[in-house]
């Protein structure tokens, strides 16, 4: 058995509620625009137009009452809060029918985005991995199992800074439904157990600061609490 020429880094892995168990991380995409109220903030067309979807990388995960380091190069970093899919079984060009039997579990995720990179970013026509894919940006609560809680189409998405509301949505606005996003990607992708997809946030978005406490919850799934240092 070859050695590997130095130890390789520690597996990235979810908490899943209510067990010790952990879910081994493999991939984490995420939906773009996929609430109308957010696209209109954003600048662009809420009518419905496919699905489009970034990654970050499974080491950006940060667990629920983790600390958000405030990372460099940046003035404005926002929240999204978002319901995360967890992923038990993958495959390629998964029909909508047969998504939700990949489905794991649920989470409460919060995408944190360097605006100003990735807005100039998009303005030079690059990719936006400076803005969305850097250390600590994917902070993921303890995942519900579907097992527990069934799939939630609907309910209440919200997040507060400071104890002050920020963003208000509900999982029944989402553009592309669960099985729609499971589908298309598996037409780009092939999925596996441990991928992970961070669905779209509602409206409302906004900078943070050091000191910052936000905690975000999904009516049905669960919360997660983050400090910004």
């Amino acid at each position: 058995m070859p050695a590997f020429v130095f130890d390789p880094a520690p597996q990235p892995a979810v908490a899943v509620r209510g067990t010790s168990a952990l879910f081994p991380a493999r991939r984490v995409y995420c939906v773009g625009r996929n609430y109308a109220a957010h696209a209109v903030e954003m600048g662009h067309d809420p009518d419905r137009e496919p699905p489009f979807f970034f990654m970050k990388t499974p080491d950006a995960l940060l667990a629920d009452g983790g600390v958000f380091p405030y990372p460099p190069a940046t003035s404005d970093v926002h929240h999204e809060i978002e319901m995360v899919v967890a992923l038990g079984g993958g495959g390629r060009d998964v029909a909508e029918a047969d998504a939700l039997d990949l489905v794991f579990g649920y989470a409460v995720g919060i995408d944190f985005t360097r605006r100003d990179l990735q807005a100039e970013a998009k303005r030079l026509a690059r990719p936006w991995e400076i803005g969305k894919a850097f250390d600590h940006a994917a902070p993921c609560g303890p995942i519900a199992p579907a097992a527990e809680i069934g799939h939630p189409a609907k309910g209440a998405v919200t997040l507060d800074v400071n104890g002050t509301r920020r963003q208000t949505g509900d999982l029944d606005q989402l553009i592309w439904t669960v099985p729609e996003m499971i589908s298309c990607l598996s037409r780009l992708f092939e999925l596996a157990p441990g991928d992970l997809i961070f669905s779209g946030t509602p409206s409302g978005v906004g900078s943070v600061v050091r000191g910052d406490v936000l905690r975000g919850r999904i009516e049905g799934v669960g919360q997660i609490d983050v400090t910004v240092r």
